[in-house]
């Protein structure tokens, strides 16, 4: 019996109990995460909140002021139009309910988590194709006329989106929400890889656009996604309403250190898109050479469409058995098949190890 691929990435001690492999054997290209770990200042922030007892035997802050200082002080917003939680499915569903979301257009590809959350929370989900001819762009006024064809009140988008990597410039998105104002729809904006785009965000825009509410992910860029912080970014009365429906003390005090620490450190997050910007080009270039067909991405992920010859069905298996790679296979994703993969830019050695694995399986299967 087949067994069914993992819904999300990163799923390693699954996927070792499962082919009888230790978890430090496997090299994981299935979850976005930064490939150098968190920065040195996280952890020296960490290790020194450790010395105060109070940091564990104290309440976390109910309302995340510090939190809220360092979140607002590094993209430009007034703490009162920050919610804050341990994740971005708990935002959304504070937002659906508040919000009173019937009905949500939703282009796919997508993170499954959209539909997932939206059907939990009773929208009706009219999902609208993304064409791979055009390498999975928004076409943001056809997306619009959908829309109100369909009767939706509301429309999920992603920038960059997953798992295309695709980047819709911020010019065209603010106009397409403005249009969008103008029809009584409102956007709701997955920016969880914009640490990779940051001049492209809309998140400052927020605040004083009551149709759109941004999210915004703080561990992945910063690799540790272990500690859970998500926030939302929209108009202050419509975010104190939502936040009302998180459940409290959503963040710990140590990931609330943790996070504010990062923020901070400047240094790391230039470093960061610097390299992840040649390692991304390495790779790319690297499986386009091998007959593989690489969407253009400006997240720190790829998704590609294997090349002809090589068997999709055994591919994923072959390459934790033989080679000891987990990659993310995206049949389970909407408008995608078998023969697409997502996969995460990591080091630049450590994306030539996984180059070499995937010629040496494609020379296997002539």
């Amino acid at each position: 019996m087949t067994q069914p691929l993992p819904m999300h990435g990163g799923q390693l001690r699954a996927i070792a109990s499962r082919y009888g492999l230790k978890e430090k054997q496997l090299l994981d290209f299935s979850a976005n995460i930064q490939p150098d770990g968190p920065p040195v200042s996280v952890m020296t922030a960490l290790a020194s909140a450790l010395g105060d007892r109070s940091v564990i035997t104290s309440y976390p802050d109910l309302e995340h002021h510090e939190l809220k200082a360092s979140i607002g002080g590094a993209i430009h917003v007034p703490g009162t139009s920050l919610a804050i939680a341990n994740g971005f499915v708990p935002l959304l569903e504070a937002f659906l309910e508040e919000m009173k979301v019937r009905r949500c257009l939703l282009p796919v590809p997508a993170f499954l988590e959209y539909r997932r959350v939206l059907t939990q929370h009773s929208v009706d989900v009219v999902a609208s194709l993304l064409r791979e001819d055009c390498r999975f762009s928004y076409d943001l006024d056809g997306l619009l006329d959908e829309a109100v064809r369909a009767g939706a009140d509301t429309i999920l988008l992603a920038n960059p989106q997953n798992p295309s990597g695709v980047l819709a410039p911020a010019s065209r998105l603010s106009e397409f929400v403005q249009r969008a104002t103008q029809k009584n729809i409102r956007i709701l904006l997955d920016e969880a890889f914009i640490d990779y785009a940051p001049s492209e965000s809309l998140a400052a825009a927020a605040p004083t656009t009551p149709n759109l509410v941004v999210f915004r992910s703080v561990t992945k860029f910063y690799a540790m996604p272990g500690l859970r912080v998500a926030y939302a970014v929209g108009h202050p009365t419509l975010v104190a309403a939502a936040a009302n429906r998180i459940a409290p003390w959503a963040v710990s005090t140590l990931a609330a250190i943790a996070v504010s620490a990062a923020l901070k450190d400047g240094d790391y997050a230039q470093q960061a898109l610097n390299q992840n910007l040649a390692a991304r080009q390495q790779l790319a270039t690297g499986l386009a050479e091998l007959g593989h067909t690489v969407f253009p991405s400006s997240a720190n992920f790829l998704l590609i469409r294997l090349a002809a010859g090589i068997c999709a069905k055994s591919f994923w298996e072959r390459m934790i058995r033989e080679q000891h790679i987990v990659l993310r296979a995206c049949a389970n994703y909407e408008g995608l098949d078998a023969r697409h993969y997502r996969i995460a830019v990591r080091s630049a050695e450590e994306n030539l190890r996984l180059l070499q694995a995937m010629s040496a399986f494609r020379a296997g299967t002539r």
